[in-house]
């Protein structure tokens, strides 16, 4: 995998952009996820000793790519959380779409971007 992306980062979060076809988290496949690289990209780059904690906020299924925001406190955790829950924190779809598609899809795409 490329180096990690990172978009922002404070002494509570870091957002960062997830390529195509990497888990948000780990699964069955035993696939390097997001998780596991930021705790790896954070350890390394404070040289933290033992776990590091990284709280998931949101996920992104494994053919997207995008943006991302985890947690790097429990607090952050906790209030992102609840944003996510009382639908403030906020997430936005693009898709692109190569080649023409059939009038019955295009219409069921439209439905799934409204959500």
């Amino acid at each position: 995998m490329n180096k990690l992306k990172v978009i922002y980062e404070d002494n509570h979060i870091i957002v960062v952009e997830k390529p195509v076809n990497v888990p948000s988290q780990g699964d069955k496949t035993g696939d390097v996820d997001m998780l596991t690289i930021i705790k790896a990209y954070l350890k390394e780059k404070y040289n933290k000793p033992g776990n590091v904690y990284l709280g998931l906020i949101h996920r992104l299924d494994r053919p997207v790519g995008g943006v991302m925001v985890f947690a790097k406190t429990s607090k952050a955790a906790a209030r992102l959380s609840e944003q996510v829950r009382e639908k403030v924190f906020k997430k936005t779809y693009l898709v692109i779409v190569n080649g023409r598609m059939q009038e019955k899809k295009r219409n069921i795409t439209r439905l799934l971007i409204k959500k």
